[in-house]
């Protein structure tokens, strides 16, 4: 019997969108070690010149003027002025797609990001493609640009975006609640005991864990600084990402910090770090708070991105499982009076607990593979 395929599509390395990719090629392994499985950036393989534009672009946006990407984000008004030059886009990267459409010969498609989607849904519809096709979000709500009836399954993470989808026409049957994909690791426990040695942490003592993103965006130094004044806050992880200033200046900072601080750039061990903290402050991206609340951790959350990051917010806030700081100085304080009202910790845990999915990227992978059969 011939090895079964799978392509997964995603948009931007170190992306949250790259992440989930992985995390479902690394759940499908796990299912069946045979499956045959091509992961691609699909900016880099159709434009790889017009991805570093649009990346810049983007970051320069978001950190400097992101009443824009407010503006931008999901308007219909700039839905429906985009439409032609969607289409185009389309037309014009048919070509590379039927390449790697022809040479791989997926039996499955699965999509981390709306732009590769987009992409295929018109591809099925103008040359035929019969390959299902699966749209899996890596935020808490759907956007304009997520609506096809060409793809064969959503998945998503919660009724509220079943139901988004389909106010657009999207039928219900086509769309599974399985969550934001992440490593299945996170499924594990951890011998906690063990990693808070390894980190030189109390395990008598609170942990406070910083995040900014895969990019260590936010007023992270801020926080470092507006938490060493507070009186609660005893030990920290700090996560810079690929922010490699931030982290020089997080390894200077740490040796005069009153507070027991360990730093990390970008790293793989965040199921670990996330086990042994007691509260996560964090900027809302799809994939960290999904994390965080397979691991049971309240959220404090700090400068979200206008658009996604806002919807998430508006999401975690509804279930109690998150509050949100409206600066550095607020984050302190929330973290000083949460690290003060274990009643209020535990409420949060158990919410946490109530909407997380921890097997997100398996029960993706068992919906992928159970395509293949079809």
């Amino acid at each position: 019997m011939a090895k079964k395929r799978v392509l997964l599509l995603y948009i931007s390395v170190n992306s949250g969108h790259q992440k989930a990719a992985l995390a479902i090629e690394k759940a499908l392994n796990l299912l069946d070690p045979e499956v045959e499985i091509l992961n691609v950036n699909s900016f880099n393989y159709t434009n790889p010149l017009v991805e570093k534009v649009i990346n810049r672009t983007y970051l320069g946006v978001i950190k400097n003027r992101p009443e824009v990407w407010e503006y931008l984000y999901d308007n219909p008004k700039v839905f429906r002025s985009l439409g032609k030059l969607r289409d185009l886009i389309h037309r014009f990267n048919s070509g590379k797609l039927k390449t790697l459409l022809d040479e791989f010969k997926p039996d499955v498609i699965a999509c981390t990001q709306a732009f590769p989607c987009g992409m295929i849904a018109d591809y099925k519809v103008s040359f035929g493609l019969n390959a299902p096709l699966i749209g899996v979000l890596t935020d808490c709500y759907p956007h304009s640009y997520w609506f096809f009836d060409s793809v064969d399954y959503y998945v998503v993470n919660s009724e509220t975006a079943t139901n988004k989808l389909a106010e657009h026409g999207i039928p219900r049957e086509k769309i599974k609640v399985y969550g934001i994909p992440i490593d299945p690791k996170f499924a594990n426990d951890v011998d906690t005991d063990a990693v808070s040695e390894k980190l030189g942490l109390d395990t008598k003592k609170p942990t406070v864990l910083i995040m900014g993103g895969g990019q260590g965006l936010g007023p992270i130094a801020e926080l470092v600084n507006e938490l060493n004044r507070t009186s609660r806050t005893q030990q920290m992880i700090v996560i810079a990402g690929s922010n490699n200033r931030l982290f020089d200046w997080l390894e200077r900072r740490k040796r005069s910090l009153r507070i027991k601080t360990a730093v990390y750039g970008f790293t793989s061990e965040v199921d670990e770090l996330m086990s042994v903290s007691t509260l996560i402050v964090t900027k809302p991206g799809g994939l960290t708070i999904s994390e965080a609340l397979s691991k049971r951790l309240p959220i404090i959350i700090l400068n979200p991105i206008p658009g996604q990051e806002a919807k998430n917010t508006e999401y975690l806030l509804s279930e109690g499982a998150a509050v949100k700081a409206d600066s550095a100085a607020d984050a302190a304080l929330l973290t000083d009076m949460l690290l003060g009202h274990r009643s209020k910790l535990e409420q949060m845990r158990g919410n946490a607990q109530r909407i997380a999915k921890p097997r997100s990227s398996v029960d993706i992978a068992r919906l992928i593979l159970e395509c293949t059969r079809s």
